[in-house]
């Protein structure tokens, strides 16, 4: 399934106040545009908190701002009021959080000057090893309750638009959905098909996932892996521990008359949902690696989503096929060697000058390491003898470093049968392997 390495869900399920609470307002202006960077199907948007520039997942499935990996910001102040345990997806226990409030907290030119945010410690919640750039946190409703957002995911940016002003355009090839709230998340209504049956579904709208699709499953409603059309995988890391399940695809996934085919679905543990199930409505989730395929205009205060296919509606849905994820995590030393030089000993005005060419110049610079966290059971990466631990040092021929955690992650999404020759490091020896990527539904048809 596609880029399983970022599968991070923070679904918290507090009881929170929503539209009575203080909201944020653009002064002076009518709407405000602002660019993102898209990293893992994740909308990255620069944050400033309490005067301090940071990063935020910008996601629809999380009520309030959460903050995490502060452990280098020493200027960054927060006031604490009371401590609290917040619970999300996993299989574990709540984390304890701070919850800080008074918070000057500004998304370019829109600011709330009263704003809560809750604040973790916990060094294992963090975006940044499975994205490959620094994350500090999560924002959500707060910001869409302000006002109508228009999410660009072809060209990158979002606009934001005061709710009394904005006018709707007329749109032929437009879709216009009523979305409805639960613990001030929006949830949409769709349809699966699964072995030729068509269910309608109820789904999370949740822009902090990289999936596609998360379906619960119900054998009563049909909603289920197809036959031999699943593996067991590692999905992701919730608020509350890992989340395993099974992935496949559906046949086809509607919304209106928008229609997708072979859609990669992940169905999680039931032990890992438990606490999503609560709202017993709900079917699963709508997720990055789908929305990315539309614009869209998400309007909370009359309660629409509008959609408009843009250039992503038909790309292929594709997934991990080596069977191994990999972080960022730690540095490795590198040997670079800097542009040769050109060395003069004497005077230019005499003949017995000597000149010497080519004076090599090496530095030792240290850059991130990749490293396999996880493993899929009898995958092709476990075949050839990888192991979990294992530092990449290079894909292909090429040094991992420079390629950036994100392309590295690309090679393991290619078309079956391609060949993957890896050079890694374990425990100070350096080892290479190679295997083949493969289609692990063809797997599962065989004898």
């Amino acid at each position: 399934m596609l880029n399983k390495t970022i599968f991070i869900l923070f679904l918290l399920f507090a009881t929170i106040s929503s539209f009575s609470q203080s909201s944020f307002n653009l002064p002076n202006l009518e709407k405000d545009k602002i660019r993102f960077e898209l990293v893992g199907n994740l909308i990255i948007i620069p944050v400033e908190l309490n005067g301090v520039k940071l990063s935020f997942v910008l996601d629809t499935g999380v009520s309030k701002p959460i903050l995490f990996n502060l452990t280098n910001i020493d200027s960054l102040q927060i006031y604490k009021a009371e401590t609290i345990m917040l619970r999300g997806l996993g299989g574990g226990d709540p984390v304890e959080a701070i919850k800080s409030k008074n918070n000057l907290l500004k998304v370019g030119n829109a600011i709330n000057v009263n704003q809560d945010v809750y604040v973790v410690f916990d060094k294992d919640l963090n975006f940044t090893p499975r994205l490959g750039i620094p994350i500090h946190g999560i924002i959500g409703f707060s910001l869409f309750r302000s006002f109508i957002v228009e999410v660009n995911y072809s060209s990158k940016y979002i606009k934001l638009h005061k709710p009394d002003t904005y006018k709707y355009r007329r749109c032929k090839r437009c879709e216009t959905f009523s979305i409805s709230f639960y613990n001030n998340k929006p949830y949409i209504e769709g349809e699966v098909q699964i072995d030729s049956l068509y269910t309608p579904v109820k789904l999370l709208i949740d822009t902090g996932s990289s999936d596609a699709l998360w379906l619960f499953e119900d054998e009563s409603l049909g909603i289920k892996p197809p036959d031999k059309m699943y593996f067991n995988d590692f999905l992701g890391k919730g608020l509350s521990g890992n989340i395993y399940g099974k992935r496949s695809k559906v046949q086809t996934f509607k919304l209106k008359t928008f229609e997708l085919n072979d859609v990669n679905s992940a169905f999680p543990d039931s032990s890992a949902i438990s606490h999503a199930r609560k709202f017993t409505k709900r079917n699963g989730s709508v997720c990055g690696d789908l929305l990315k395929r539309f614009n869209i205009i998400v309007d909370y205060k009359n309660a629409r989503l509008t959609l408009k296919k843009n250039k992503n509606f038909k790309s292929p849905f594709y997934y991990n096929r080596s069977g191994i994820i990999i972080e960022q995590r730690g540095f490795i030393v590198v040997k670079e060697e800097e542009a040769s030089k050109n060395v003069n000993y004497g005077s230019p005005k005499y003949s017995n000058t000597i000149k010497l060419n080519a004076v090599n110049h090496y530095t030792y610079t240290t850059k991130p390491a990749y490293t396999i966290v996880e493993m899929r059971e009898d995958s092709p990466a476990e075949q050839a003898g990888l192991l979990k631990g294992d530092i990449l040092l290079t894909i292909n021929g090429k040094e991992t470093h420079t390629l950036g955690l994100q392309k590295v992650i690309g090679y393991f999404k290619s078309k079956e049968g391609r060949p993957i020759k890896l050079t890694v490091d374990r425990n100070g020896s350096i080892l290479s392997y190679q295997f083949k990527l493969k289609d692990v539904f063809k797997q599962k048809e065989l004898p």
